[in-house]
């Protein structure tokens, strides 16, 4: 058994000192935000996260965690502590890293053994030297090392990535620290790859900016498909095929969201650019993100005509299933747009809309999908969750004004929904006839929705 202090409990901390605890070590997590701190302490969880609430209980009752305010009562007697405070966005798009800095300081003042200090916060490259300098303004000569160990956990299915991680990063100039790092790990038994402070955060970054890469590329490429009349679900399923591939991240849609996308390729952008370098990638990643939500009003508009006055219901708030994260969700640009036009909007999500009301204080949210569609212009599928994909359409059809339906996430097929009455359109899905006259070129006809 481990002591371990971990700093901050957001979904990064939250899970991280939870899981620990689940694993036998003794956990102390710091949160200066009473109104959580008095919630975890309740054996509650401030977050939506899938078996997350069952852990934290779990453990508060067998002694192995306890959440305090103080540092003095978590960091002195640690073997290791862990930095998972949040590092926002700037207005320039760089990472703020005022947190960091508070809990740097805070865990310097309060070291009195040696200790392991991990930083799991998303950081720009070269915080783990500057997280060093202030730990060391702080404790004077008692012995410290620094470790990063960037996180990888998805929004939820968090539990499960922390029990079953593909790999674990860390990086640290002092190889014996590190070393231990990987022997608290060890009963995850995952691949561990240990490097330098500085590559082991270009890791994370270039991760998830690969993976929003992915993203836009798909959308794009679905961009094409309805002009030129492919499939992007096909398109994406035969490429998805080739091992250099792969089928993840190829789902077209209205775009990525969340906590650590957008912030960490706009932060990796801003990184490079002020190094000196072009990023052109990188930007065109963030422009067709932003178009593919432009899109879709612009398919809604099509469809449905001038906005103003007109019903429209959103199915699904959260950047995604299985979370209540609002945050860079899609659901808030396009409401915020169709607001703008002079809709009016009613919506629904199953864990949500408590969220949402405080971002989005001018929808009419409603208790079932059911009572979205009642009277509705149009229905938009924003977030694919389960629920949405077992709906009685018929039953949708008769509480709509018009059986028109948008899906952003391609979860239902045109030709079920166009048998039912609807008017249906999905993302990249267009497929134009084609005549092949006798010259051999290829004359395309009008475009319809597959």
């Amino acid at each position: 058994m481990k002591k371990i202090c971990v700093v901050g409990t957001g979904y990064v901390g939250l899970v991280t000192g939870v899981l620990f605890a689940d694993l036998g070590n003794d956990i102390t997590c710091i949160e200066i935000d009473q109104r959580k701190l008095t919630t975890l302490r309740g054996g509650k969880s401030p977050i939506y996260e899938p078996g997350l609430e069952e852990l934290l209980r779990r453990n508060l009752e067998a002694g192995r965690l306890r959440f305090t305010d103080n540092y003095d009562a978590g960091v002195p007697d640690a073997d290791f502590v862990f930095i998972t405070v949040g590092t926002p966005m700037n207005h320039d798009g760089s990472a703020d890293l005022k947190y960091v800095e508070a809990a740097a300081r805070s865990i310097g003042r309060a070291l009195r053994k040696p200790s392991i200090i991990i930083d799991k916060s998303t950081v720009p490259v070269g915080t783990g030297d500057w997280v060093t300098n202030l730990i060391r303004a702080e404790a004077g000569d008692k012995h410290f090392a620094v470790v990063s160990n960037p996180e990888f956990l998805r929004e939820g299915s968090a539990v499960t990535d922390f029990q079953r991680p593909d790999r674990i990063v860390l990086g640290s100039l002092n190889r014996e620290a590190a070393e231990k790092v990987a022997e608290l790990h060890a009963p995850l038994q995952a691949p561990i790859h240990i490097t330098d402070l500085r590559t082991a955060e270009m890791i994370k970054y270039a991760s998830n900016a690969f993976l929003a890469t992915r993203i836009s590329f798909i959308n794009e490429i679905a961009s094409i498909c309805e002009q030129l009349g492919a499939d992007v679900k096909e398109v994406a399923r035969g490429m998805g095929a080739d091992k250099r591939i792969g089928p993840h991240f190829l789902d077209a849609g209205i775009g990525y969201g969340g906590s650590c996308f957008p912030k960490d390729v706009l932060a990796l952008h801003h990184m490079a650019a002020s190094s000196g370098c072009h990023p052109q990638l990188l930007q065109a990643v963030m422009d067709i993100n932003r178009d593919t939500r432009r899109s879709f009003i612009n398919k809604l508009e099509e469809l449905v005509g001038d906005l103003n006055g007109k019903t429209i219901g959103v199915l699904g708030l959260a950047f995604k299933p299985n979370t209540d994260d609002m945050r860079e969700a899609a659901s808030v640009d396009i409401i915020n747009r169709l607001l703008e036009l002079g809709a009016h909007i009613r919506a629904y999500d199953p864990v949500a809309m408590e969220v949402a009301e405080t971002m989005l204080p001018d929808v009419l949210y409603c208790a079932t999908a059911y009572d979205v569609a009642k009277g509705a212009d149009a229905l938009l599928l924003v977030t694919e969750w389960n629920e949405f994909k077992q709906l009685d359409f018929d039953k949708l059809k008769r509480h709509m004004r018009q059986p028109i339906l948008l899906d952003g996430r391609n979860v239902y097929e045109a030709a079920d929904l166009e048998a039912r009455g609807f008017t249906y359109r999905g993302v990249g899905r267009g497929v134009k006839r084609a005549e092949r006259p006798s010259n051999g070129k290829v004359a395309q006809a009008e475009l319809v929705e597959a």
